[in-house]
């Protein structure tokens, strides 16, 4: 009997053993599917090697300069397999010989052998050195093209798994409302809908071509207070959802992204890296986001030493965690999760499911399959010269021809004889915020691409910097005014220039922690532009920036100004090739210009309430109301954008339907060459329970016409598009009028068209007062009154029109009042443009005070 049982124990323990490798292959197991790949591995991790799972390996903790020092990587990594790794100070040549090896070492030389995520800063381009360096987001979105944005992020991809990437820190798809903060620049702009269009096609070519992109910065970014970087941001619930989120919601409820950064400011005073609200109850639950939330980088440390809301490190770790922040980057808050584990004051599930998603994005990504990126090796190159083409394509299409007066623009090489080229970003590229050099040597400035135009023409170029971004120094201006008074046209590069990542800061006026409290052009470039105006020369202004500024006296009086975002390597090129009329301008500005950082907030898409109630506007030399000295109007709008051709449009036909409205408007180039056209369809929703924008952007085109072509354009959009969220979080579509608007830019619209949703009858926004001639047989009589507004001011100039005899017989003074001889039985309509009119019976009175709206 002992013999039978010791026999049995044999056979269950033989079999319990043979089946162990099995069970043991699970996780790596690719039929199976990954939720349970991921809870079979979760399940044989330790404490220690989940937080190391959900926290980084930075390149200062294993890396000598260029060199990875593989000691330091054993000591640091011993056998636990980490989330992730980044080598941001490295070359693209290093970043090819190292990453893999540090794969290799998780892969083979840790317990469980689990990849770890290779990561890298790719906003632009890839930021390691040797990379293709292309237009900033700025600039991209300002293209209104965006098939550029899945083509930009296809091309950045071949880098990337050249370079061993894995995994991004981008796109930025912030929605940008104060333009004072430095990383204007690194946005598509400030409309939410623009946002949404380009987050998604750069996500989608990211994701076609076997790179995790990370959607940042999670939360209200955009608006920080003062225009401060990591200031906090105040605003109701359905502002939150509807501006600053969508992009976000668009992307993450469409596209299978993994991955979601968190942002370092608080939004109504909730630090945005421990919101529940934001990380759980809207991202997850609300949306049903799949992936990990990453921190920005030291962000968790933050909450104890920047938002005070932890008292310690441990607390900081404990509060993100719960609230949903699942990786650590740049801090060391997570590693205090044993010891709070251990005590009992923290749920081990907590860690599991941040594990568990981090897992997930892991084996989604097939990099358990493929964690040297195989797969991609035969297209993975550094720096291709199409990428290069295509850098210069987007340039291209970016700039912003913002005036053009007598059409000075485009000039005439043949009929120069000399140029003068000015300024401190002539000699000089201007890459942006999040690249890896700032030197001539790595791109074309626009002085050297107008020097070689020019010399196939014979044109002489005079060059002269004349001051630089940041002094105040005039002191080299006069050899400005000496090359332009011996010069033909003289052309003026000002505007900003941004820090390289982790290499060079100075002299940045722009970027990531770079905030202006003025927008008006920094040191003496304003002196700069006026003296060589003074000259009385031709001028045309190119503004190489990252961000608008401030431009009045420049609008007044500089006869061409483009406006050309940092545009990447081939920048000099493309601004040569648009100044000479080789390429026909045909980007659009993605942020309205302020008159006045006074004027701020400038973005289009504002309240009815928000540009003013008077409709004064006033001067020093005639003060009024809404300001006192000048109009709040933006000196360029959202959508502006010129061209060397014009643009005729007609025949705006509605198809609408039960989920969508498609309309189509026949454009037709009225001129003399071919260009692109833009057009763009806002909607207003007439009337609605809160109170919504004046106009937003539901879609847009962007076409190619030869001289004389017509062609008949689609611009379609969902009715789910028209919803807004109450400040409950709830988002509906109201029934009503909705006003459909098609024109060149926000603030030039051509075609209108109003349209009911939900079979309500439709009303009249404002009532048709009738001033037909009336029957008059009364006698006459004298009448008076005081006419004023709703907070009782007197209005002037309003005409008081007499129908019965059909002309205008008094007119108010600027007390408001006003004194007629009418008919006792006579009906007065008062009238002046911007109020509406009203309308009076006199019976007999001999006083009329009214209120005009």
């Amino acid at each position: 009997m002992k013999n039978i049982a010791y026999s049995l124990v044999l056979w269950i323990v033989g079999t319990w053993c043979s089946v162990q490798p099995v069970q043991a292959q699970l996780y790596k197991d690719p039929s199976r599917p990954a939720e349970e790949r991921a809870a079979d591995l979760l399940q044989r991790m330790t404490l220690e090697e989940k937080i190391a799972q959900i926290r980084h390996i930075h390149s200062w903790d294993i890396f000598d300069g260029q060199r990875l020092d593989t000691k330091r990587l054993r000591s640091f990594v011993g056998d636990r397999c980490w989330g992730f790794v980044e080598g941001f100070p490295l070359t693209g040549e290093s970043c090819h010989d190292n990453m893999n090896r540090i794969q290799r070492y998780m892969v083979e030389h840790t317990r469980l052998g689990i990849p770890i995520f290779t990561v890298a800063e790719a906003l632009h381009g890839s930021v390691h050195e040797g990379s293709s360096i292309f237009p900033q987001n700025i600039a991209l979105a300002s293209t209104f093209n965006p098939r550029l944005a899945y083509r930009r992020a296809e091309a950045i991809a071949r880098e990337l798994h050249y370079e061993g990437i894995r995994q991004i820190l981008a796109p930025c798809i912030d929605v940008v409302r104060d333009l004072r903060w430095g990383r204007v620049e690194e946005t598509f702009g400030e409309d939410p809908f623009l946002n949404s269009v380009f987050a998604c096609e750069e996500v989608r070519g990211y994701l076609d071509n076997g790179i995790s992109p990370m959607l940042k910065h999670f939360g209200a970014h955009g608006n920080p207070t003062g225009g401060l970087n990591l200031a906090s941001v105040n605003c109701g619930v359905g502002e939150l959802h509807d501006v600053y989120l969508l992009p976000f919601r668009k992307v993450i409820t469409s596209l299978p992204v993994q991955a979601v950064m968190s942002t370092y400011n608080s939004w109504n005073r909730v630090p945005n890296s421990s919101s529940h609200y934001l990380l759980t109850d809207v991202l997850r639950d609300m949306w049903g986001f799949k992936g990990y939330v990453y921190s920005d980088w030291g962000a968790i440390d933050m909450l104890h030493t920047f938002h005070r809301t932890a008292s310690s490190k441990a607390e900081a770790a404990f509060q993100a965690l719960s609230a949903g922040l699942d990786v650590e980057a740049s801090s060391d808050c997570y590693p205090k999760l044993a010891e709070l584990v251990k005590k009992g004051n923290i749920d081990i599930r907590l860690i599991d499911e941040a594990v568990r998603r981090v897992l997930l994005a892991k084996f989604r990504a097939g990099l358990f399959e493929d964690p040297y990126g195989e797969r991609y090796a035969t297209s993975a190159q550094l720096h291709p010269a199409d990428n290069r083409s295509l850098a210069r394509e987007i340039a291209e299409e970016s700039a912003v021809l913002l005036k053009n007066d007598n059409q000075l623009l485009p000039l005439s090489l043949p009929r120069l004889g000399s140029l003068a080229v000015i300024g401190p970003n002539a000699d000089q590229v201007q890459f942006g915020d999040y690249s890896w050099s700032r030197s001539n040597t790595d791109g074309i400035t626009p002085l050297s691409a107008i020097r070689r135009m020019a010399e196939e023409h014979g044109v002489e170029v005079r060059y002269a910097r004349g001051c630089d971004l940041m002094s105040t120094d005039t002191t080299h201006i006069a050899e400005a005014v000496a090359a332009t008074k011996t010069s033909d046209v003289a052309i003026v590069f000002c505007g900003s220039a941004s820090a390289s990542l982790a290499r060079d800061y100075g002299g940045a006026n722009c970027g990531e922690g770079f905030d202006l409290s003025d927008l008006s052009l920094t040191g003496a470039q304003g002196n700069l532009i006026r003296a060589v105006h003074a000259t009385g020369k031709p001028v045309v202004l190119v503004l190489v920036t990252g961000k608008p500024f401030a431009l009045q006296w420049e609008k007044a009086n500089i006869p061409a100004i483009l406006v050309q975002w940092y545009a990447g390597e081939e920048e000099g090129n493309a601004i040569a090739n648009i100044l000479f009329g080789r390429t026909n301008p045909s980007g659009h500005l993605t942020v309205s210009f302020p008159q006045s950082t006074g004027h701020l907030p400038a973005y289009y898409n504002h309240l009815p309430t928000d540009r003013g109630f008077y409709h004064k506007h006033g001067s020093p030399e005639t003060p009024g109301r809404d300001y006192v000295f000048s109009s709040p109007n933006a000196l360029w709008s959202f959508g502006h954008g010129m061209s060397y051709t014009t643009f005729a449009y007609d025949h705006l036909k509605i198809d609408q339907r039960t989920d969508s409205i498609k309309v189509y408007v026949d454009i037709t180039n009225t001129g003399k060459v071919a260009g692109k056209a833009v057009p763009q369809l806002y909607v207003r929703d007439v009337y609605s329970s809160v109170a919504t924008p004046v106009k937003q952007l539901k879609a847009f085109n962007k076409i190619l016409l030869s001289p004389g072509e017509r062609a008949r354009v689609a611009l379609h959009f969902a009715v789910a598009d028209l919803a807004f969220t109450d400040e409950s979080g709830k988002s509906k579509v109201e029934p009503g009028e909705f006003e459909l608007q098609v024109g060149e830019s926000s603030d030039s619209i051509l075609l209108r068209h109003t349209i009911n949703i939900g079979n309500v009858p439709t009303s009249k926004a404002e009532e048709t007062v009738n001033i037909t001639k009336t029957k008059i047989n009364g006698k006459l009589i004298n009448i008076s009154g005081v006419v004023r507004d709703v907070q009782a001011t007197p209005i002037e100039h309003v005409e008081i029109y007499s129908t019965g005899n059909a002309q205008v017989v008094a007119v108010t003074d600027k007390y408001g009042k006003y004194a007629a001889k009418v008919a006792s039985d006579d009906v007065l309509v008062f009238k002046k443009s911007g109020f509406t009119n009203v309308s009076r019976e006199v019976n007999g009175k001999k006083t009329i005070n009214l209120k005009m709206q």
